[in-house]
């Protein structure tokens, strides 16, 4: 049977299913209740309740579009979640009152049908899948577009926790890392871009994935001359060192503060990576605002840094400026920096050209200017006060 012959029977059945479902719980007697059972976060409420028995959709919605790949889906939940999005709530409310019609016996005999189809089916769980896209790449005759299917297939499933702590287990990262070092640059920026994933605010997926060395390798992609890979590279490279105390002290032995430099003081490179440097930098310099923290940076001790930043803030991009104050705001904040405010780069004549910038332009984001004008002020009674302790 083809995929998607049997998707749209497996949804349809499905919904029949869901359907008497409701009618049986109705003949039950259960009107008051609200079933929170039904696969893919779904729920509905009886018809004494809401005077119409519909089916609710507790989920986001747009959830669906993940699971559309290559004509199948990657998990039941999925699938469900995709049929409701697709379906005629008027048609599905019109299939329940048909199947009040039948008898309570002929409807638990259809839910058994169901069940029969559903299960010959077989649907894989998400660690079958994970599997069999795992070793996909570990066959090195598998073709080129086959190899990336793998990959977008993992980094669709490497979301929930549970899955993205599997991986390693199931010889995932491993073999991910080594799709670093390929030479087709599609495959080197989705395989930054599953580390990343898997490795965001999780630190025991940032322990494995540093302690295989990937660290390096990400540093050095985010010098690549195609945007898409550097930019998921940096990406990576955040997820793996935010919070983290090993992953920092290894950024820092690799010369990132030197790779951060190269990348905020290029003006010609791609947008994405000088938001994404100021972030990090002013990640790193919450990091040590952490009480915890002991150690001074070595980056931000480099004024050049600081000078960088504070460039930063005469961007267009309203983003990018967003993200520069921000990160002003939090360095302004650090000892190495309080010693050294007087020669703070210019700012306080950057925040003036940042006023008046907003002042004669941005007519069509001036809610957003408004707001920015609030962080702008908040940087330069910060800085005002900094001034007035040295």
């Amino acid at each position: 049977m083809e995929p998607r012959i049997a998707s749209i029977m497996l949804w349809t059945f499905l919904l029949v299913s869901m359907a008497t479902s409701l009618v049986i719980a109705s003949d039950s007697g259960d009107e008051g209740c609200v079933n929170k059972s039904a696969p893919g976060g779904l729920f509905w409420s009886s018809a004494k309740e809401e005077g119409d028995q519909e089916l609710v959709d507790a989920a986001s919605l747009n959830s669906h579009n993940n699971d559309e790949i290559d004509g199948g889906f990657s998990s039941l939940d999925g699938m469900l979640q995709w049929a409701i999005g697709h379906s005629d709530p008027a048609k599905l409310k019109e299939t329940a009152q048909d199947l009040k019609q039948l008898s309570l016996d002929e409807l638990k005999r259809r839910q058994i049908e169901i069940k029969e189809i559903t299960d010959s089916l077989k649907m894989p769980s998400d660690a079958q899948l994970m599997k069999t896209a795992i070793n996909d790449l570990n066959n090195s005759s598998t073709p080129l577009e086959d190899r990336l299917r793998a990959l977008e297939e993992l980094l669709i499933l490497v979301e929930p926790l549970d899955n993205a702590n599997d991986m390693n287990k199931l010889g995932g990262l491993t073999v991910v890392i080594h799709e670093l070092d390929s030479p087709d640059p599609e495959i080197r920026k989705t395989s930054a871009w599953i580390l990343g994933k898997a490795s965001q605010n999780n630190p025991f997926v940032q322990e494995q994935v540093l302690e295989l060395g990937a660290l390096a390798k990400l540093m050095k992609m985010v010098k690549s001359t195609f945007p898409e890979e550097a930019t998921k590279a940096l990406y990576a490279v955040s997820a793996l060192i935010r919070n983290s105390k090993a992953g920092q002290e290894l950024f820092y032995a690799e010369d990132g503060d030197l790779m951060l430099l190269d990348l905020l003081s290029n003006s010609s490179i791609d947008i994405r990576l000088r938001r994404k440097s100021v972030f990090l930098v002013g990640d790193l310099a919450n990091c040590q605002l952490e009480p915890t923290s002991k150690a001074d940076s070595p980056l931000f001790g480099n004024h050049l840094i600081l000078k960088s930043v504070v460039n930063q803030l005469d961007s267009s991009d309203l983003d990018l400026q967003e993200k520069a104050l921000v990160a002003i705001k939090s360095l302004l904040q650090l000892r190495t920096v309080e010693a050294r405010v007087k020669e703070f780069c210019g700012l306080e004549r950057a925040l003036e050209r940042m006023k008046q910038k907003w002042q004669e332009g941005y007519t069509d984001q001036r809610d957003y200017v408004m707001e920015m004008e609030s962080l702008r002020r908040d940087v330069e009674l910060l800085f005002h006060g900094k001034l007035e302790e040295v």
